[in-house]
């Protein structure tokens, strides 16, 4: 008769089993995705890539889109403090809050994105929107460094620097990223023009052709002057290679075109590789009724829908705004096969024509003589979203 088992035994077995399977689960890799609750208390599902560049604008009057700053930043371009010129509406503008699809875009910690910049410089190059961008950065910046000072070396128009982190976020003015310069009619030519703007399309600015090497993240952009009423016939753009007239003379669109092959290719010989560039495409208008020389308006209350953006923006309709998209395409094709990354910031600041400082320019005559201004953003407002998404970009490349 074989010997009886212990009681305990088949217990100590059931135990080892147990034991045996709970730790070859805890070897097994953890999924990365994560939860968390909206403002509607609904659950979306955070991936570890996504595109925060497609979504909707959200009404969310909790605190998580109270700004960063008030109308007391020292960086500020008096235009577009729109708290300080009194706008109305500014507690709903930032009211607004982008929620990408599928995913979730966290707000910039300025803390932190300095701890991680620390010892490095960040350029933009471009036209005034660059500009708008650049005064939303340096305004949440100084959340973390109140002793940042205004800075204006190396040809930057502004910019400022963070002394607690050693960093320096700078802007460099230079509409077109060609050179050009004005050259006066001459006295033997009769062709009707007062003179031309001579654009030299081989040749970068002097405003940003010698800071290549000196910042470690390079924001670009150009598009907002390339229109005749910015250039118009009687004091247009002329095209030069080499030294040269191009010939046959370019007109405004395929000059552009030939301007960012060239300036693209010398970004891509002269910055160094380990530089992060970015092209940050075109950011829209929101003119209604006419030009901004020509009654042009963005009185509105609220974003636009989804169904509008056409309307206003395909190049189809022939309306006011048009050029951002038929400039985007050509900017999307230059870039192709480069090591520049697009930031495409379009699609979401199209919904935004309430967002504009209008009619409050903070000057009493401003738009008896400017016009409305539809191009440029309140601040705080659209500009702090974009801050958002670049320095996630930035964050998650470095």
């Amino acid at each position: 008769m074989p010997p009886k088992l212990p009681p305990a035994l088949p217990y100590l077995i059931l135990l080892s089993f147990l034991f045996f399977y709970i730790y070859s689960t805890s070897l097994l890799p953890h999924s990365t995705t994560t939860t968390t609750t909206t403002t509607t208390t609904t659950t979306k599902t955070k991936t570890t890539s996504c595109n925060l560049f497609k979504g909707n604008w959200v009404l969310d009057r909790t605190k998580s889109t109270k700004p960063l700053y008030d109308g007391s930043c020292p960086f500020h371009r008096n235009a577009w403090n729109c708290l300080r010129n009194q706008r109305e509406n500014m507690g709903l503008i930032n009211s607004w809050r982008w929620v990408p699809k599928d995913c979730e875009l966290p707000k910039i910690d300025p803390e932190r994105f300095l701890e991680v910049m620390r010892n490095r410089n960040i350029g933009l190059v471009g036209d005034s929107l660059n500009e708008n961008f650049l005064v939303s950065f340096l305004c949440i910046l100084r959340v973390a460094d109140g002793s940042a000072k205004k800075w204006k070396r190396k040809g930057a128009w502004r910019g400022a620097y963070f002394p607690k982190f050693n960093v320096t976020v700078a802007y460099h003015r230079a509409v077109l990223l060609s050179k050009y310069e004005w050259q006066p009619k001459q006295p033997t030519v009769n062709d009707g023009r007062k003179g031309i703007y001579r654009v030299d399309v081989d040749i970068p600015a002097e405003d940003w052709a010698t800071i290549t090497d000196y910042y470690d993240v390079l924001i670009f952009n150009t598009g907002h002057w390339w229109g005749y009423d910015k250039f118009p016939k009687e004091t247009p753009l002329v095209f030069y290679r080499a030294g040269q007239p191009i010939l046959p003379p370019l007109e405004l669109f395929e000059g552009l075109k030939v301007v960012l092959e060239s300036m693209v290719s010398y970004i891509e010989r002269e910055v160094p590789r380990k530089t992060l560039k970015f092209w940050r495409l075109q950011s829209p208008r929101h003119f209604y009724g006419g030009e901004w020389n020509q009654n042009g308006s963005c009185l509105l209350n609220e974003p636009l829908k989804e169904h509008e953006l056409d309307l206003w923006f395909d190049p189809s309709n022939n309306g006011v705004n048009k050029e951002a998209r038929k400039i985007n395409h050509v900017i999307e094709e230059t870039l192709q096969g480069t090591g520049i990354q697009l930031l495409d910031l379009t699609h979401l600041s199209e919904f935004r024509a309430d967002a504009h400082p209008a009619i409050w320019l903070g000057k009493k005559d401003a738009v008896a003589i400017w016009g409305q201004d539809c191009m440029h953003w309140c601040l705080p407002g659209v500009p702090d979203t974009w801050v958002d998404i670049l320095s996630g970009l930035i964050h998650s490349s470095l």
